[in-house]
Order: C-alpha cells, then sequence, then structure tokens
C-alpha cells in the first residue's frame, strides 16, 4: 500500500508577531502552542499566510512560553508582516493500512488574536470496515463540536 502523509498537528489563525530576516531561517513558535498540538523543536512545518497567500516550509524554534510569539525568520520574514495570520502545520509519513487499520489523529489549535489558545481539538479519521470515518471536530472527551461525520470511501490502490 506504501507511505502516506497526513497531517499531525496545526496551529490555525496564529498572528505574526515579529519578523526577523536577519536570524537563519526558522520560525520561532511560542512553546506552549508547540506543546499543545505536538510539534517538536527543529520539525519541518509548512506554513500559509492567509493575508496574502505566500507559503514557505521551514523548521521550528521553540519561543518563550506564554508569550504568544510567532516570529518567522530568515527568507520566511519577508513573506508576512507583523499582524498577519498564518497557518502552520506539521505532518508525518504514515502506513497507508494502518492507517486503514488503526486511523489516525491530528491535534489542531485555533489561537485568539494574541496567540493563546481558544480552543484545541481533533481530527480523526475512525476505520470502519473498508472505509474511514472523518470527524473534523472532537474534543480530547471524544465529545463532537460540529456536525456529523462523514463517511469517506478510501479506494486501496
Amino acid at each position: 500500500m506504501g507511505t502516506i502523509k497526513l497531517m499531525h498537528a496545526k496551529l490555525h489563525q496564529v498572528r505574526v508577531t515579529e519578523a526577523n530576516r536577519h536570524y537563519v531561517g526558522s520560525i520561532t513558535i511560542d512553546q506552549e502552542l508547540l506543546e499543545k498540538v505536538g510539534i517538536l523543536p527543529l520539525e519541518e512545518v509548512e506554513i500559509v499566510n492567509i493575508e496574502n497567500g505566500n507559503r514557505w516550509n521551514t523548521y521550528v524554534l521553540p519561543g518563550k512560553a506564554g508569550k504568544g510569539e510567532i516570529c518567522p525568520n530568515g527568507g520566511g520574514a519577508l513573506l508576512c508582516e507583523v499582524g498577519d495570520v498564518l497557518i502552520i502545520w506539521a505532518n508525518k509519513h504514515c502506513d497507508r493500512a494502518e492507517v486503514m487499520r488503526e486511523g489516525h489523529q491530528a491535534r489542531v489549535l485555533l489561537a485568539d488574536k494574541n496567540n493563546q489558545v481558544k480552543e484545541v481539538f481533533y481530527q480523526t479519521l475512525t476505520p470502519n470496515g473498508g472505509t474511514l470515518e472523518y470527524n473534523g471536530y472532537e474534543t480530547a472527551n471524544g465529545k463532537q463540536l460540529t456536525n456529523s461525520p462523514v463517511m469517506v470511501r478510501v479506494i486501496n490502490c
């Protein structure tokens, strides 16, 4: 079946607090935000600036916990301005057959305008026979926040 890449962690609607183009690459992110979704220091992340559509990949450096810091460094600093809203996510490689058997869970953090935790929820794929059940908004205790799950038919190629 092979390996597939799935999102495992996302910081949604975080705001740029600083942009430092004179630092060697990376993005500095509040350590507390990283811990809430499970992104590790030095882990590669993908970033999209929803103000202008710019996209880039880089690695993460931890910032001081609780400060709300989101600081693109190096070339990434040229792709945004202070106050821009970003979506930052990390992927992991998974065995497709294992996902079909055991499912997958991604943790998502929705930030407020000060980059503090507004809400943390899960996006899940749950095996159900030959299909996967997708639930886009599930809390840590399994409570669904919105809508009913969508059944996704997966064709094994």
